[in-house]
Parts: structure tokens; C-alpha cells; sequence
């Protein structure tokens, strides 16, 4: 027998919806927030379908919005990352400008800055003469000066494809 799948193809952000009338949630890492189409379990073992037009983050406490009207709440989950911490605000600046350059997702706060967790990255940012240590808790990086479909510029699908956008905003990047 085939399983059929409720579709969802809607979403209510944070703020346009009750968090009380959810009739389910999913809870899910940075990288399972960013999509487009994807087969999502929920907390409750319910298969969902997410179905957007375009790939789109999804923020905690947004909801997928089902085609029956189920409402499934998303939760961001704790997730392994690295605080980078400075003696002050010149020191973190330029701490940022070099994970910036770096294209690194990168959540900023007034005092801090959280990155996933990458040991090339961790030396580097030591050699800078920052503060890091190891933490687990939701990811919610900056979305981007040039907007959340930039977030991936690496690929790694082991076959040469072509780009539907460009990368010239003053610098290169290559694609192996």
C-alpha cells in the first residue's frame, strides 16, 4: 500500500500565527531549516511533505501550514557550534570581518558570535587572539547581504552544473 503524504505549501511566520494552535511541531537543525521541498517527521511520527515555490529559512517559531490546515510549529534544535567571544567591540569586529571574508554563516550579537563548529576556523580565530569555546544550542545566522539564497555557494554534488544566479559582487569563487 503507498503511503499518501499531506503537502504543505504554505507558510505563517513568527508573529502572524497563535503558537497555541499548533497541532504539531518538527524540530529541526539550520541545515533542515533551509529548504525548499523536503519529507519532514514530525515530533508526533506525522509525515509531511514541505513544498515551497523557492528554498526559504525557516525561523523557529514559524509554522509549515499543511493542506488540510494542520498547523506543524518549527523549533530550531540545539545543534553543536562554536562562541566567539573578544576583549571588545574593535576586536570582535575584526573577528567578523575575517569569517565575513570567509563567507561563514555566522550569527552576531552585540557581544558575540556564533559559527558551526570548524576546527580550521577555531585555530584560526585563536591565532586572532579571540576567545571561542564549544556550545550546543539552536543556529539563526545572519540571512545575508545579498539574501538567504546565497547561503550555499560551495556545492559538493560531484557533477558539474551551471548557476541560475552570478556571484559578481566583487570578488571570485570557484566551483571544483
Amino acid at each position: 500500500m503507498t503511503e499518501i503524504v499531506p503537502v504543505a505549501r504554505h507558510l505563517r511566520r513568527s508573529g502572524e500565527w497563535n503558537a497555541s494552535h499548533a497541532d504539531d511541531s518538527v524540530r529541526l537543525d539550520y541545515d533542515d531549516r533551509h529548504r525548499r521541498r523536503r519529507l519532514y517527521t514530525t515530533e508526533q511520527g506525522r509525515r509531511i511533505l514541505l513544498d515551497l515555490i523557492e528554498a526559504t529559512v525557516l525561523r523557529d517559531g514559524d509554522a509549515i501550514q499543511v493542506e488540510d490546515g494542520t498547523l506543524i510549529a518549527v523549533r530550531a534544535a540545539p545543534e553543536p557550534l562554536i562562541e566567539i567571544t573578544a576583549h571588545g567591540p574593535d576586536e570582535l569586529s575584526r573577528l567578523a570581518w575575517h569569517l565575513g571574508n570567509r563567507h561563514l554563516p555566522a550569527q552576531i550579537s552585540e557581544n558575540r558570535i556564533l559559527i558551526r563548529d570548524d576546527h580550521v576556523i577555531v585555530a584560526m580565530l585563536r591565532g586572532l587572539g579571540a576567545h571561542v569555546r564549544s556550545v550546543t544550542m539552536p543556529f539563526d545566522p545572519e540571512g545575508g547581504a545579498y539574501g538567504e539564497h546565497n547561503r550555499h555557494h560551495a556545492h559538493a554534488h560531484g557533477h558539474p552544473h551551471d548557476h541560475e544566479h552570478d556571484h559578481d559582487h566583487g570578488h571570485t569563487h570557484t566551483h571544483d
